[in-house]
């Protein structure tokens, strides 16, 4: 890994960050200035800086750039697919699978099925098709484009609202409505970066809405939906409503009713076909680990 040094000309004072980094030779490409920033590989005067930040001159900005990758390589696509066609396809996605490389995983990425199921599509070589993600250790549904119709058009559906995305998730308390909307702005968190919050000098628009499905001792069975897709949006809201998920170790209810990964499944997608106009509504049962935690839910006194 090399690290890329450089001070603040006079021409470039009171420049985004963003931008600057993108307009290195070194970078030369605003997706690889978003995640360089997102894994806070960027550094400003020895700190970690929002991307809308304002460079000043003189100003030491370091950028620990990864080592030149060999390029993403097709991998045996062992991801169940639910639906396809020559324009695109739906997969459903185990939880323990990250959706891209990034600087924690460079291979064995979902990415890399996918670039054997024929995904295409997009500027990043290293994201083939990708238009939405889930976490690592979220399970369900995700569209993937076969085609650049296909991606430029799904990227506008889902920037209209026009992509239907449904989420169980368990959450411990007792919500204080059947339904509610949180209407939240998040970004990078304030003190740690690797954190999303509503403490934020980045904030970024994010609206979540929920119903309840059930109601049990200390917890609740929760259908989610997106109007946004921010990084790691509905944990970030049911927290800050006092509905932490159920075993997530970072923003919520760490090791609760046996779960090893936070209780949040992709179970609904349903979208007009970009190309044909047909409609695709499909859907993904609960997987074992997280219907076991339900059992213990419901069991509790």
């Amino acid at each position: 890994m090399a690290t890329l040094r450089f001070s603040v000309a006079d021409e470039d004072a009171g420049s985004r960050l963003d931008r600057a980094l993108a307009a290195r030779t070194e970078i030369a490409s605003r997706s690889v200035a978003e995640r360089l920033l997102q894994e806070s590989a960027v550094l400003v005067d020895g700190a970690v800086r929002p991307k809308s930040y304002r460079l000043e001159v003189g100003s030491l900005i370091e950028v620990e750039l990864p080592a030149a990758p060999e390029g993403l390589q097709p991998q045996p696509a062992t991801v169940p697919v639910l639906f396809e066609d020559e324009h695109l396809l739906v997969v459903d996605k185990p939880a323990g699978l990250t959706v891209h490389p990034g600087a924690g995983a460079r291979s064995g990425t979902l990415a890399g099925q996918l670039l054997t199921l024929g995904a295409r599509g997009g500027e990043d070589p290293e994201r083939p098709g990708i238009v939405h993600r889930l976490d690592r250790e979220t399970s369900g549904l995700l569209v993937v484009a076969r085609s650049e119709q296909a991606h430029s058009a799904l990227q506008e559906a889902i920037r209209r609202r026009e992509v239907e995305r449904r989420y169980l998730a368990l959450v411990r308390g007792r919500p204080r409505s059947r339904t509610g909307r949180i209407d939240a702005p998040i970004g990078r968190d304030r003190r740690d970066p690797t954190r999303r919050s509503l403490d934020t000098d980045e904030p970024r628009e994010a609206v979540t809405h929920f119903e309840v499905r059930e109601t049990m001792a200390r917890h609740a069975l929760l259908d989610v939906s997106l109007e946004t897709g921010r990084t790691h949006q509905i944990r970030v809201h049911l927290a800050a409503i006092d509905l932490p998920v159920s075993g997530d170790a970072q923003y919520g209810v760490r090791d609760d009713l046996e779960l090893e990964r936070q209780f949040l499944h992709a179970h609904r997608l349903r979208f007009r076909h970009p190309v044909t106009g047909a409609d695709v509504d499909l859907s993904s049962p609960v997987p074992p680990d997280l219907e076991a935690a339900l059992v213990l839910a419901r069991g509790a006194a």
